[in-house]
């Protein structure tokens, strides 16, 4: 992945560190910009990130590797978000994740987000995503899915072939 930030997005961000008491203080606001943007947090985004706010690189690493927001690794073109808060869980959220890792190669075991050999499909298993009455909910991309059964996600998977 190639890093080189834009006149426009370099202007954005020296905006955002006016905004601030200190320059470290934007540091979240930096990497949500830096990610909406590439769509992961590279290596190089975070030194860069470290020299733009005088810091040392591990001091924005630990923000990635901490945030779970944070992506160090591309997603793929669909990302499925399941969540996993009781709501959600006790209507079978972690069934629906089972069900997902089965249809798509992924392995049920494995934590954090996983993506399938192809790059097309990741999968995540996140914190609640707002709509509690109407579990399990689940995201494709910025579409929100809710009271979702194995069949629903069959379907929603065959749209995004």
């Amino acid at each position: 992945m190639s890093f080189t930030v834009s006149a426009e997005l370099e202007a954005e961000l020296n905006e955002l560190i006016t905004h601030y008491p200190q320059k470290r203080s934007a540091s979240l606001m930096f990497l949500h910009a830096i990610q909406e943007r590439f769509g992961c947090i590279s290596q190089e985004a975070v030194e860069w990130t470290a020299k733009k706010l005088d810091l040392k690189p591990i001091n924005v690493y630990e923000l990635v590797t901490f945030y779970p927001m944070f992506r160090q690794e591309p997603p793929g073109k669909y990302h499925i978000k399941v969540c996993r808060t009781l709501s959600c869980a006790l209507n079978g959220s972690y069934e629906l994740r089972a069900h997902f890792c089965e249809k798509l190669g992924l392995d049920p075991k494995k934590h954090g987000p996983q993506t399938t050999k192809d790059g097309r499909f990741t999968l995540e298993f996140v914190e609640c995503l707002a709509s509690c009455g109407t579990g399990p909910v689940m995201m494709v991309n910025e579409t929100l899915h809710e009271n979702v059964t194995q069949k629903m996600a069959d379907e929603v998977l065959g749209r995004c072939k």
